[in-house]
This record gives structure tokens, C-alpha cells and sequence, in this order.
């Protein structure tokens, strides 16, 4: 039996393999059998992981939250539980995977994972949008997070999300998909973007539109990427001196979620867990946010990245190889 501070720290620990007979092979008077039945029986939430990090956050109204998923690419396995075809940014296409919804919130250069949920709608039925709007409810009412605005990208800028998080009193900022309609006044109905004439003013400082559906104007602003891309950012802020600046900045804060999926996935494994029962995969997938956070907290405490700290295990082994390698190079002087 291994217990799951043992786990966690296997992952942190291994440097390719984070397969459950990877670890039986190392660790003595354990079975790859045994350890898939402790990952089965154990049952760790996304609770476990906001017990752990609300003492570490700066909890205040200037902090941010972000709402982004990230799929965990499985496309060659085909008897995991978890597993169903989905469409993955990273792979710019449809893939078999698990998709997990994760919020995020950010203070500074600080960001730190306070929830998330596992996308399975043929087990509980919700989408990722209902996940997105229990999660944003729950930090608010019941986490008592005070951060004022969100973050999400297009895919949750639907119209129930748009209208929660302006009845919750809170800003959002985030982007639209080329084909949404929009108004910009009665007579002229509703257009596509790409029929707004954009002035110099209008690309300093936006422009109030209505969306279909929802009751409050919105501020639309144009960002033209370096590459030559078109971002179409909306925010119910209602500032006169608000620029596109202003907006790009702020939606580009977004990155850091981004840099957390990858961590996740690069650092402690999420996508390489075997197991094919539902219940083991979701409990290595949340020992890998433990994996994540205690890489964090070392970084943090050392004033460097993940990535250094995860390096640096590494380091006095290949030193002690170099010296006197167990494999000498065979015929060469």
C-alpha cells in the first residue's frame, strides 16, 4: 500500500515515467496492482487543493480570476473511463482526452490553482459552461475570494456567463468568436465584426455595442496581434478613459493560466496516468496539483521557476555521472 503523500512525491520525483508499474518497479514489496487499487480507493477533491492554497494567496480586490480549460491528450488510450473525443487548442483539432476545467486566480506574478472540475458530461451531464458558473459562485459566496475581475476566453463569452458575472457585480474581459453579431445602434441592426468601420478613436478606445441576448452594452474593442491576427475583446467596464491598451493588457493576463496547464503537464505528469477507472485517474490527476504546489512553494522560497527547481533534481546525478560514468563510452579515448 502506498499512501498519497508517497504518490505526490513519486511524481515530483520521476524524471519521464509516471506509470503505475514504473513506481512498483521501484518501490520494494509493492505491486503495480496494488498501487492502481490504492489510486481507486483513495478519493481527493478539488476541496483538498483549496485547503492547501487559500492560506498562500494575496486575497485581494486587484487580483484576478481566470476560467480556461486544458485537455490532458489520450488519444491512444481506449479504455479509460475519463476519456472522450474533444477538441484541444493544443492540438488545434479533435482529440481523445480528459478535459479539465480550472480557475485560477492571479495576483501579480502569483497564480495559483482554487478549483476545478473534470469535464464528463455522459456521468453528471453539466457542460463546461455550468462548471465555469458553479466555480465562479462558489469563489465568491463560499471560498470569500475578493478578486473584481475575470478572465476567460471565447468559449465561455456565452450569454449566461456574461450576464452572471455582470449580476454578480464583477468586470470581465474577454474575447469573441469572428462570427458573433453585434449592434451598435437600433437603426442599424445587428452586423458582423469585420463590417465595423474602425476610426483611430474607435480603435484607441472601443466601442459600445449590444450582443444578442444580453441586456447591458458592452465595450468592443479591435486588437491587432504583431503577426496580424484579430483578437475582438469585450468588457463591461464603462471607464471614458479606458484604452485598447488598457484591455490588451489585462486580457493577456490570461497567459498565466496557460503557463499552468503546461507546468501541470510537463512537470507532474497529468496525462500520463494508465490507470482506466475513473475514480484512479481523478485521483492522480488531483495528486498532481499537490505534485504542482509543492514544486511551486520551493520555487517560490528559492526565487526561481518550476522548471529550475524540477531541474535541479537531476543535477548532482548527471555531475556524479559525469565524473565516473556507470556506462564508459565504449572505445574511445
Amino acid at each position: 500500500m502506498i499512501t498519497k503523500k508517497q504518490y505526490v512525491e513519486y511524481l515530483i520525483h520521476t524524471p519521464i515515467n509516471y506509470t503505475c508499474s514504473n513506481l512498483a518497479e521501484h518501490l520494494e514489496g509493492v505491486s503495480h496492482d496494488a498501487i492502481s487499487d490504492d489510486l481507486h480507493r483513495e478519493h481527493l477533491s478539488a476541496h483538498d487543493l483549496w485547503e492547501r492554497v487559500e492560506p498562500l494567496l494575496e486575497n485581494t480586490a486587484e487580483s484576478y480570476l481566470i476560467i480556461d480549460d486544458s485537455v490532458q491528450n489520450k488519444q491512444y488510450s481506449q479504455q479509460i473511463e475519463l476519456v472522450k473525443r474533444q477538441y484541444s487548442g493544443a492540438e488545434h483539432g479533435l482529440i481523445r482526452g480528459i478535459n479539465i476545467v480550472n480557475l485560477v486566480q492571479i495576483t501579480g506574478e502569483e497564480y495559483f490553482p482554487v478549483d476545478y472540475r473534470i469535464y464528463r458530461p455522459q456521468a453528471d451531464g453539466k457542460t463546461k459552461n455550468e462548471h465555469f458558473r458553479e466555480m465562479l459562485l462558489a469563489a465568491k459566496d463560499h471560498k470569500g475570494i475578493q478578486a473584481q475581475r475575470v478572465l476567460f476566453d471565447s468559449w465561455y463569452a456565452s450569454v449566461k456567463n456574461l450576464k452572471l458575472v455582470h449580476r454578480m457585480g464583477l468586470i470581465f474581459v474577454t474575447t469573441l468568436k469572428s462570427n458573433r453579431l453585434v449592434s451598435l445602434s437600433k437603426a442599424e441592426g445587428y452586423v458582423h465584426l469585420d463590417e465595423i468601420e474602425w476610426t483611430a478613436e474607435r480603435l484607441e478606445h472601443g466601442i459600445p455595442v449590444k450582443l444578442q441576448e444580453v441586456p447591458f452594452l458592452v465595450q468592443l474593442f479591435k486588437i491587432v496581434t504583431p503577426d496580424g491576427d484579430i483578437d475582438w475583446v469585450i468588457t463591461n467596464r464603462s471607464e471614458p478613459a479606458l484604452t485598447a491598451q488598457d484591455v490588451q493588457k489585462e486580457n493577456a493576463i490570461r497567459w498565466h493560466g496557460e503557463q499552468l496547464h503546461r507546468e501541470l503537464k510537463q512537470l507532474t505528469g497529468t496525462e500520463k496516468c494508465q490507470c482506466r477507472k475513473a475514480r484512479s485517474q481523478r485521483t492522480h490527476l488531483a495528486c498532481c496539483y499537490h505534485a504542482w504546489l509543492s514544486l511551486k512553494l520551493l520555487a517560490r522560497a528559492l526565487k526561481t521557476t518550476l522548471y529550475a527547481v524540477r531541474a535541479g533534481l537531476f543535477r548532482s546525478f548527471l555531475q556524479t555521472q559525469l565524473c565516473s560514468p556507470s556506462i564508459p563510452a565504449f572505445a574511445l579515448g
